[in-house]
């Protein structure tokens, strides 16, 4: 085992473009000895994901990413090896993918409104069964429409929280989601912590919250932390316990992230496989 490791990843279970067999096959052709399967508020990939591993000599850590909303910021929570059927998690991912799929519901209405080719039915049609819905599905729509070329476009213009068709979403607090993924066996990790949002609002009394539920690290390395931040969050991360990560945040298609862009450390994915009680990474 001496391929790069990379800790975050989508598949068209949440809002990838590839299935999880895809994801698997692309994760084999960029050399990666462990990809983390971390789709939004799901855990419905596993399974496929860890079939399409078998015999490539790949590791799949599996996880997810959880919503939380902390004051008007969104903070994701990463869960590896979480205990898949943990009745509180699996209600919690539930009525989060509910609030998203009436958020994006709310969304299109407004936006209908002044682009009129653009229906809920083509915002479905951009999802596979059982996906959890939200703003890339409708990005992909107004992409296919033609009223913008690409994701990026759509969430530069349309989709900005400045666009006037945005719509808030309820989701638990970090602290709330960090307790759930500890509680379900999981290794939680604090997604891209110097993206903007997140990075005014964790500051040392709520990172100390967070530890004392159960954080194990930090997204350290990440496209979407602020430039030049990775020395700060490093240093957080000592100063509390915690690990540092690095994640490409792949998407296939959908984002021009690609993976091993950032990688995590041999030591540091020993030590969150090590921490996990309630799954276990499958080896192909």
């Amino acid at each position: 085992m001496s391929g790069p490791i990379d800790l975050h990843a989508h598949s068209s279970v949440s809002d990838g473009t590839e299935t999880p067999a895809q994801l698997i096959g692309a994760a084999v052709l960029a050399g990666l000895d462990v990809i983390a399967i971390t789709d939004h508020d799901s855990t419905a990939g596993w399974v496929e994901a860890f079939d399409a591993a078998r015999g490539t000599g790949i590791t799949v850590l599996p996880g997810l990413e959880l919503s939380t909303q902390l004051q008007y910021a969104s903070v994701h929570v990463l869960g590896y090896l979480v205990d898949p059927g943990n009745p509180a998690l699996v209600a919690a991912t539930a009525e989060i993918r509910e609030e998203r799929l009436q958020r994006a519901e709310k969304m299109v209405a407004r936006i209908t409104r002044d682009y009129p080719r653009l229906g809920w039915e083509d915002v479905l049609a951009q999802t596979t069964p059982g996906a959890t819905v939200g703003r890339p599905h409708i990005a992909d729509a107004l992409v296919a429409r033609g009223y913008v070329t690409d994701r990026s476009a759509a969430f530069q213009s349309i989709l900005h929280w400045r666009g006037g068709y945005y719509q808030p979403h309820k989701a638990p607090e970090p602290v709330v989601g960090v307790r759930l993924i500890a509680e379900a066996g999981g290794v939680p990790v604090i997604a891209h912590p110097g993206a903007r949002g997140p990075e005014g609002l964790l500051n040392d009394s709520r990172m100390r919250e967070l530890v004392d539920a159960g954080l194990f690290g930090l997204e350290v390395h990440h496209r979407d932390n602020r430039e030049g931040s990775a020395e700060a969050w490093t240093k957080t991360a000592e100063k509390f316990g915690l690990v540092a990560t690095g994640s490409s945040d792949y998407h296939g298609e959908g984002k021009p992230n690609r993976l091993a862009e950032n990688t995590t450390s041999r030591a540091v994915y020993e030590r969150i496989v090590a921490a996990g009680t309630g799954a276990v990474p499958f080896r192909g």
